[in-house]
This record gives structure tokens, sequence and C-alpha cells, in this order.
């Protein structure tokens, strides 16, 4: 008897990608097969994937983005997508199909909801997106990341919390060197890809902290490419020690080394940030959906481990205050990493997995 089949259904961003991979890392220590579907732009934050997970490209669409005529051409492009969709799953059914948000989930939800296939979707904002909207009514229940989480009325909801990938798992709670008179690591991030108005910000407020604060920073900076060049050379005219990339493939390593963290409030982030269990200050993203990722950083932001800065209210001024507020006070900063470690969810990722596997009608010790 072959091993059950689970597809993953993603969009293409680390938001949605990131949680995917954490439960296809778990099914798969569970005996599980799994598939992710995604589209082109979504395999291109497939490469943290266990080598076993079957990456199928699917078309798909949407239209926030494009001129009049790719506007046009969206519903066949889609339709096309759950076409093929449905097509491999009568060949290969799956025991579940489970959706994490983005267009590029379309496909393989709407296929499994024709085919009646057990289906889910992971909702990993308070706020859900537009896709995990329309189908939450249409699926057999909706797992939420952070809570409480609005859904439309008549879904079947469960908290699980947003599921972390292995790397970050085994990081889980790693002790904590709080701020003092030595090198310090400060790390930056701005989502997957970084943002703009951090680098626009962050580089100057370190450049303003006190000498002997400033002397021990050590800055690792995720800055979009277009950003990088000028983000590296303002810290080098500063005699700052930083470290630039746009992308850093070892995030989980340098949380867990960080004395502080500032970040937007994705879903991902925040809950990499908790299971750690590290300072942060966070700056959701004004013009998130619904203000999600305000949503996102009130359980930090609660639980005295973040301080939350509106994207209305972030200023070089700000911002410095705070950086010296917190490397400048060691117990605070402690109390601050306790205080996330109180919030973060290690056991998502499986709770998780329970949910897809009891919602497939097989027993969660599958092996």
């Amino acid at each position: 008897m072959s091993a059950p089949l689970a597809i993953l259904a993603a969009g293409g961003t680390g938001g949605h990608m990131f949680p995917a991979q954490a439960l296809a890392e778990t099914l798969l220590d569970r005996g599980w097969r799994v598939k992710l579907s995604t589209d082109a732009r979504g395999a291109r934050y497939a490469g943290g994937f266990p080598e076993a997970v079957e990456i199928e490209q699917v078309s798909s669409a949407t239209f926030a983005r494009g001129g009049t005529l790719a506007k046009m051409a969206v519903p066949f492009r889609i339709g096309g997508g759950v076409a093929r969709a449905a097509l491999a799953m009568r060949r290969d059914p799956p025991a579940i199909v489970v959706g994490f948000g983005g267009y590029p989930s379309i496909p393989a939800l709407a296929a499994a909801t024709m085919l009646r296939l057990p289906r889910m979707i992971h909702e990993q904002n308070g706020v859900p997106g537009r896709v995990n909207q329309l189908f939450a009514t249409r699926v057999n229940v909706v797992a939420c990341g952070v809570w409480p989480t609005e859904l439309p009325e008549g879904t079947e909801v469960v908290f699980t919390g947003n599921p972390v990938r292995e790397s970050v798992l085994k990081l889980n709670g790693s002790a904590y060197i709080a701020p003092g008179d030595y090198p310090m690591s400060l790390l930056v991030i701005g989502g997957s890809q970084g943002a703009r108005i951090l680098s626009d910000i962050v580089p100057e407020a370190v450049a303003t902290l006190p000498e002997p604060l400033r002397a021990n920073v050590r800055v690792a900076h995720q800055a979009r490419g277009e950003d990088e060049a000028r983000v590296r050379e303002f810290y080098d005219a500063n005699g700052i020690s930083a470290e630039v990339a746009p992308f850093f493939d070892d995030i989980a390593r340098r949380m867990s080394e960080a004395q502080l963290i500032v970040s937007r409030s994705g879903a991902s982030s925040v809950a990499d940030i908790a299971v750690i269990g590290r300072p942060s200050i966070l700056i959701p993203f004004a013009a998130a959906a619904g203000d999600h990722q305000s949503a996102n950083a009130r359980g930090l932001s609660e639980a005295d481990a973040a301080i939350v800065i509106p994207e209305s209210q972030l200023s070089v001024a700000s911002l410095a205050s705070s950086l010296e507020m917190i490397l400048s006070q060691p117990d605070a900063a402690q109390q601050m990493a306790s205080g996330a470690l109180r919030v973060g969810r290690p056991d998502a990722a499986g709770d998780l997995a329970d949910l897809a596997i009891a919602l497939a009608g097989l027993d969660k010790r599958t092996r």
C-alpha cells in the first residue's frame, strides 16, 4: 500500500511557503508523501523544502497586477490550472489538500472542492487574505496561526499557531546572551526580500546611537537588491560593522545569535522570533491588507516581548530611542526574550499535521 499523499498549495511569498515547508517536513517524518502545488514565482521560494517533496507548478494569476489584457486572461489561466490540478488528483488522489493562501493555491483548492476531497486552509495572519476568505467556508476546517482571526461566519476554525521550519525549531529556546559591553548582533529583516523603509531608517538610527553603544553593534541587514549598495555604503561610511544582503538563507541561526531583531511583523517572522525567543522591534507594514501585520504583532506586544512602532510613527529618532532602550538595559532585554518564548508555539507544525491527518480519516501515527 502506497503512503498517503498530501498536496500543499501555497502562493509565491515566504509568508505562505515557510508554514507549508514546516508541515511538509512533519508529514514526511510521519511517512507521508508530499506534493507542493505552486506557480513559477512560488517555486523560487521552495529551495528549502526537503528533496522528497515533489514540486508541481500550476497556472494561476492575480487581478492585482498587469494591464487590461492580462486581467482579462486571469480567469482562463486559473481555469486551466484548476483543470490540470483535477486531472492530477484523479490520477493520484490525495488524502488531504491544504491551502496556505495566495493566488497559486486556487487551482488545488478549487479542484479538491470539485472532487469533494478532504481539504483545509492554514491562515497565517490575523486578517485572512482574499483567497483564504474565498475558500474559508468551502473547506472542512481553517487552522489559524494568530488568535483571534477574522473569518467569515460559518467557518470551522481551529487555532494551531504558525508552524516553523525545522531549522527554527531546532533553536527553540536557545540560550539568550543579553546586551552588554561587548559585540552585539542586531538583525534587520523586512520579509523575504527586505523592506525599503527599514533600509531608509535603520542605518541612520544605528548611526545616532551613543558612541560606546554604536561601537559594539554588529548589523546583519536584509535589504532589497536595489537598496543593497547604498545601505552597505552608509554603514561603511559611518564606521558601523554590517553585513548587507537581499536574503539570508541562515536566518534561524542569525536570530538565535541576535541580541535584538528589527523586523516587519509578517506571520512567519513573528512565529520564528517567538519560538527562538528574542527581543524585537516590530514595524507593521502599513499597506498590508486589513492591517494584518498589526494583528500579527499583538501577541508579542502584549507579552512585553516587542516594541511595536507603527509606520506612521517610525522615524530615525523613534527607532534610535527604542534601540538604545533595549540594548542598554540587559535585564529588560532578557525579560523580553522570556516573554517571546511564552507566546511561541513550537508544537504548531505537529498540531497542524494532526489536524490534517484526522481530517483525512487516518491515524496520526501513520508511519
